[in-house]
């Protein structure tokens, strides 16, 4: 079972890896698009763009997390890198911008495909061992964050190298992926899958009316505002952002405001390294605390972080002609202050695994709500950083994140009210 989970989140790893990647190079690629002799892009298309990968995600996450519950999480997991390897061909051939739609639908299947099925085994493999299924929370959300960094630096230096070509050598990552899960993940035990768990049924099982059921319960609507919001957050930070910075480069349009201009695919990549070393010692933090700390607590302080990251970097943002050591101050707070945040992915995939526990025959299925939630929220803020960008460039989407942020706190209360019902498993 170790082994199995291990390949799990290494396949993960790989998998958020090839799709950070795709998806940030993709940014420098559309900014770069006239060289190629495609059309000039905008903030309101890469906005949308952005949000069709998790279109297709949102849309098929949910049947085939339930097609993972019927044919056993293994096998399913296998279908994520080869659509992911046919669509980041297909984007390297074309500058055609209805087509590179039709490729960010694909490769939004990629994960769609995986990640429910992933997050079936590790709910079935931790199934009444608080301390186990927390570590492998805390480290699934380690591998997903932690692939989707990797590749957002790797994807400035390999696009400054490779430009387009960039796209051709992620097809091989994928390829790496799915070695990973078909030869290093194993099938669970018996006493693995819980006590509790119904035999999986045929494929003729497959009923969305289940799902509908799932995802109408009381706990499952209490968290999904929450973590939509901070995914969305997220998207805000993932996409635009990096597009407006890239996009910009040369005289600035926006004098007074210090980060708008003038950095290049490499740099960003340095800067968003130093950002996720501090983000990954957080959630290395965090994670120990999970059995000892209520989950809502920890995801109240993320939020809380989040705030303080936001306020930093709007002082840093407005501090061109200040003294350098105020710069290096305001940097150093928005750095607390992410260290901070990353206590609330972790803690709000632990609650979902622990609903789970209601529903053990429908583990894939309901684990599958974290990619509807990862899915709408990224949707959100993508389509809402590109508005916020076409406005006011960084100024709004800090603004976008502040409102973001308030949505997320508002069932915070009512779900630490039944939170004990959760690690319970009742439903």
């Amino acid at each position: 079972m170790r082994r199995g989970l291990g390949a799990v989140l290494a396949g993960e790893f790989v998998l958020r890896f090839s799709t950070g990647l795709t998806g940030t190079a993709l940014l420098y690629y559309l900014a770069d698009l006239p060289r190629y002799g495609g059309a000039a892009v905008g903030p309101v298309l890469v906005g949308v763009l952005g949000a069709v990968f998790f279109v297709a995600e949102l849309v098929l996450a949910p049947p085939f997390g339930i097609v993972s519950d019927r044919l056993g999480q293994r096998p399913v997991m296998q279908v994520g890198p080869l659509s992911g390897g046919l669509a980041v061909v297909l984007t390297g051939l074309t500058t055609n911008l209805p087509l590179v739609g039709l490729t960010r639908l694909l490769e939004g299947s990629s994960t769609a495909a995986s990640v429910p099925a992933m997050l079936g085994y590790l709910a079935r493999a931790t199934a009444g061992d608080e301390p186990a299924r927390g570590r492998a929370a805390a480290r699934f959300e380690l591998a997903t964050l932690g692939g989707l960094g990797a590749g957002l630096v790797a994807a400035g230096p390999l696009y400054a190298t490779l430009g387009r070509a960039t796209f051709f050598a992620n097809a091989l990552v994928y390829g790496a992926c799915l070695l990973i899960l078909r030869y290093g993940v194993t099938e669970l035990p018996e006493r693995a899958r819980g006590g509790a768990d119904a035999p999986i049924p045929g494929p003729g099982a497959l009923d969305l009316s289940r799902y509908r059921r799932l995802l109408s319960s009381s706990h499952a609507l209490l968290l999904a505002p929450t973590w939509i919001a901070v995914n969305a957050v997220l998207g805000l930070w993932s996409n635009q952002t990096l597009f407006e910075l890239v996009r910009r480069a040369g005289p600035r349009t926006e004098p007074d405001q210090l980060l708008m201009g003038g950095f290049s695919p490499t740099e960003l990549s340095i800067a968003l390294a130093g950002g996720l070393v501090v983000f990954f010692a957080g959630m290395l933090t965090w994670g120990s605390l999970y059995a000892r700390v209520r989950r809502t607590t920890l995801l109240g302080m993320g939020i809380g972080g989040g705030v303080v990251a936001v306020v930093f970097a709007g002082l840093l943002n407005h501090s061109a002609g200040e003294p350098s050591f105020l710069q290096v101050a305001w940097v150093a707070g928005g750095a607390a202050g992410l260290f901070v945040l990353s206590a609330a992915t972790p803690a709000a995939l632990g609650l979902l695994a622990d609903l789970s526990e209601a529903f053990p025959a429908d583990r894939g299925a309901l684990m599958g709500l974290y990619s509807v939630f990862l899915s709408a929220g990224q949707i959100v803020g993508s389509l809402v950083g590109g508005v916020a960008g076409q406005l006011e460039g960084l100024d709004a989407i800090l603004v976008a994140t502040l409102v973001l942020i308030a949505v997320a706190v508002l069932p915070l209360r009512r779900l630490r009210a039944v939170e004990h019902r959760l690690v319970l498993g009742e439903p």
